[in-house]
């Protein structure tokens, strides 16, 4: 599967879901629909998951910025972006994992990147690059202190925020195998550059029979019997006669 479409998922869902809660209306088509109201809670699974509205007017999980810092992480987040979908062509090749995890990020990057660009034109509250992002997610948390902030439950997220931090999870939980992948295709690429010929593993070590059975390389080397060769003396003498 290719890894732009699990990118393309990703913000769909996510803006599908951000507008759900959020509403909207398109009136050439006659479509309006009410969403929830800003603060308003609607639990899930008790008091601990619950579907929450707010706005954040800042980055992920509601570390709020000014205004001057919004626009710059505006512009970044749409750098980064390209960046990302130029890395995620070169590794094409490259370990499902790493590609997932690369796609998760970058639909979530794109999915809040639409909110702060979008948001405060379309919906009509503020310039581009100054929207909001649209969380709901809202879960019972331990008290915990975060950029200056005490929390009883965890920031209010969503699926971008969500897909974001399951890619980093991706990415850490498979770091050395990522890391052994890419220094084996960089000696591969010194290996061809320098004209030097690349021996497959299974040259190395062992072949298999036509049986599938294991067989060491040197073993299927044809062997000379010793006394089938004439010793010094005969082959003088023939040579004589």
């Amino acid at each position: 599967m290719n890894s732009l479409y699990i990118t393309l998922i990703v913000v769909i869902v996510d803006q599908v879901t951000k507008l759900l809660v959020k509403g909207f209306a398109i009136p050439f088509l006659g479509i309006t629909h009410q969403g929830m109201g800003h603060g308003q809670s609607i639990p899930l699974i008790g008091n601990f998951f619950q579907l929450t509205f707010v706005e954040n007017p800042g980055m992920a999980f509601g570390i709020d910025l000014n205004p001057t810092s919004k626009l710059w992480i505006s512009v970044f987040s749409i750098i980064a972006s390209g960046g990302l979908v130029y890395y995620l062509y070169t590794v094409r090749k490259q370990s499902l994992s790493l590609r997932i995890a690369l796609a998760l990020i970058l639909g979530g990057a794109i999915g809040n990147l639409i909110d702060r660009t979008f948001y405060g034109v379309f919906f009509d509250y503020a310039p581009l690059f100054y929207g909001k992002v649209v969380d709901f997610f809202d879960v019972e948390f331990w008290d915990i202190t975060l950029f200056g902030r005490t929390y009883d439950r965890f920031p209010i997220f969503n699926i971008a925020d969500s897909a974001v931090s399951i890619g980093v999870g991706i990415l850490l939980l498979f770091y050395k195998k990522h890391q052994a992948e890419a220094e084996a295709l960089d000696a591969a690429e010194v290996a061809v550059q320098s004209g030097e010929p690349i021996v497959g593993e299974e040259m190395i070590t062992a072949s298999e029979d036509t049986e599938g059975n294991s067989v060491d390389a040197q073993e299927q080397a044809p062997k000379i019997e010793s006394d089938s060769l004439p010793e010094d003396g005969e082959h003088n003498n023939r040579k004589e006669v």
